[in-house]
């Protein structure tokens, strides 16, 4: 693989930041669209599992009985530890 990634399908980095236990319940989820993606001011609902995400990007859905809020800060290599999946992401400051 290429290092110079600047992008990863949306349901691998919810896998590998692991709001979901497998990548397939994260691919259903997407295509069920039921996350939304702000881009440079722009939202949109993404409704194919392959879309891409970049670092900046802001995440939001509701899992668990709970909404999460997050930006995209790194893309990951693989899935970690959840420490590790942590640094994925920060979680959004409700306003």
């Amino acid at each position: 693989m290429s290092e110079a990634t600047d992008s990863c399908r949306a349901d691998v980095w919810l896998w590998r930041a692991r709001f979901f236990k497998t990548r397939s319940l994260a691919a259903r989820f997407v295509d069920e669209g039921r996350v939304r993606l702000t881009r440079i001011g722009q939202e949109t609902r993404l409704d194919k599992p392959a879309r891409p995400v970049k670092v900046g990007d802001q995440l939001v859905f509701a899992v668990g009985g709970r909404l999460v809020a997050v930006t995209v800060e790194a893309l990951g290599e693989r899935r970690g530890p959840p420490a590790e999946a942590r640094m994925l992401y920060s979680t959004l400051a409700e306003s």
